[in-house]
């Protein structure tokens, strides 16, 4: 099966320095160009990996990327408020797409990026890297049958501490706070883990601790994910303090990952006093390979756009029930799921 090319847009840290070195484990695509706005940024691609001038692109070039044969998908790895506008320029232009988590800044985009997937034909996954790690699969299995006994609750945290003056602390370009941009790990994990959606919210804001950082948006936020079943899943995201945890409460104990959303290092243990050690493994290696042989099979994605629309509807209620003080029902609008 011939081996799918991905561009980079967008080369910023995560494509840089994690998605970049994730190609020399892949199967199955390779990086065939990058597309930036500051093109002295694609030498650095060139030197490390061969690339040549000609496949190092500018966001101005889409005719010409259009053109590019090599390329049968284009991964976002830009600020949140621009997912919508380059990933519809790259749907238009008949590549396929990978955008990078939150789907959009909004509901809204997130729809018309659906409906733009509609249009053309061509699909879009989201960059849900903890998929497709063997850590957070034992979790699921672990959940399912019942390991550790029947779960009564689900603990999760993950938080990290950004430095004054970047995109991801301005409401405009990330669309909120530590919620869009990490906290959309705990809902992600509730639904993979329980294979349930949420049925309603209730948010707590903590007080700010830097009202010039944090102007616009929540610094630490607690919520809570009632799920189908009743389950409570207790939720915890901040911008000022560092935090990766994800643990399943049962009658009889416990199983647990900490850290749990990192890109390496992650420890499973459980209450039994069983201990899972997988080799380490290059999760966006992992990720682009299942995305790229989906595409190439025609298959459904198993991180589609309707779940990248369905976090969104999930991170709105959340800020409705941050800011009202209320539970919110989640109401999905029919959405295929």
């Amino acid at each position: 099966m011939k081996k799918s090319g991905i561009a980079l847009l967008g080369l910023g840290y995560y494509a840089t320095e994690q998605l970049a070195p994730a190609f020399r484990h892949t199967r199955h695509c390779y990086l065939a160009a990058v597309i930036t706005g500051d093109r002295s940024k694609g030498d650095h691609f060139i030197r490390e990996y061969g690339l040549t001038e000609q496949q190092v692109y500018t966001y101005d070039q889409f005719d010409a990327i259009k053109q590019d044969a090599s390329i049968d998908i284009i991964y976002i790895v830009l600020p949140h408020h621009l997912h919508a506008e380059f990933t519809i320029k790259a749907l238009e232009a008949g590549k396929q797409v990978i955008c990078e988590k939150p789907m959009a800044a909004t509901v809204a985009e997130a729809e018309q990026m659906m409906a733009a997937s509609m249009r053309t034909g061509k699909s879009i996954s989201i960059g849900y890297r903890l998929h497709f790690d063997p850590y957070h699969q034992e979790m699921i299995r672990l959940f399912k049958e019942q390991v550790v006994g029947k779960p009564l609750s689900i603990e999760c945290s993950f938080s990290f501490i950004p430095p004054k003056n970047v995109w991801r602390l301005s409401k405009e370009a990330s669309g909120g706070g530590p919620l869009v941009d990490v906290g959309i790990y705990c809902i992600q994990a509730a639904c993979y883990i329980t294979g349930q959606l949420p049925v309603a919210v209730t948010a707590q804001s903590l007080p700010v601790t830097d009202p010039e950082k944090f102007n616009g948006i929540e610094d630490t936020l607690n919520f809570q994910l009632e799920m189908s079943d009743g389950l409570i899943v207790h939720c915890r995201t901040s911008f000022s303090e560092t935090s990766s945890h994800l643990r399943i409460n049962t009658a009889n104990g416990w199983a647990e990952l900490n850290p749990a959303f990192n890109y390496d290092g992650l420890v499973l243990k459980r209450s039994d006093g069983m201990e899972t050690v997988y080799p380490p493994c290059p999760q966006q290696a992992l990720q682009m390979d299942a995305i790229a042989i989906a595409m190439q099979e025609n298959k459904p994605s198993s991180v589609s756009a309707s779940m990248g629309l369905r976090d969104m509807i999930i991170i709105e209620a959340v800020y409705k029930a941050m800011e009202s003080g209320q539970r919110i029902p989640v109401n999905f609008n029919n959405l295929s799921l």
